[in-house]
């Protein structure tokens, strides 16, 4: 889409066969990393009823966010408007869904809170 935008911050990394959909825009900080084959989707087809093809439904678009020092694992899939928090861990192969809270593990179809990283090397949290 001609009116999307892509900003990626310093020192972030895209990892090959990669799909970053940008019509609603993508936002990634500093620091991040993007797995191999990750799927950012930043619109969809509304519903519209049965009497409308979806093709034809309008579309709606939603930014995607990851904040900086996160990481996002391979063949991961983040859905339109979802902000994952700062220095968040991403499961390989999830679906992300819905916004991720800061320093979060989330992992599985759909994305769920595995655990919250701990604030120094061999806390609990």
């Amino acid at each position: 889409y001609h009116d999307g935008r892509l900003q990626l911050g310093d020192d972030s990394w895209i990892g090959p066969q990669c799909f970053l959909h940008a019509a609603g825009g993508i936002r990634i900080g500093e620091r991040v990393g993007i797995g191999p084959g990750v799927r950012i989707l930043t619109s969809f087809h509304r519903e519209e009823g049965r009497s409308q093809a979806v093709l034809y439904s309008d579309i709606e678009k939603g930014e995607v966010v990851i904040e900086e020092d996160s990481n996002v694992g391979m063949s991961t899939t983040i859905l339109p408007g979802v902000c994952i928090g700062r220095g968040s861990v991403i499961g390989a192969g999830s679906v992300v869904t819905r916004d991720v809270e800061p320093y979060s593990v989330m992992a599985g179809v759909p994305a769920r809170l595995l655990k919250r990283r701990p604030k120094n090397s061999g806390d609990d949290g």
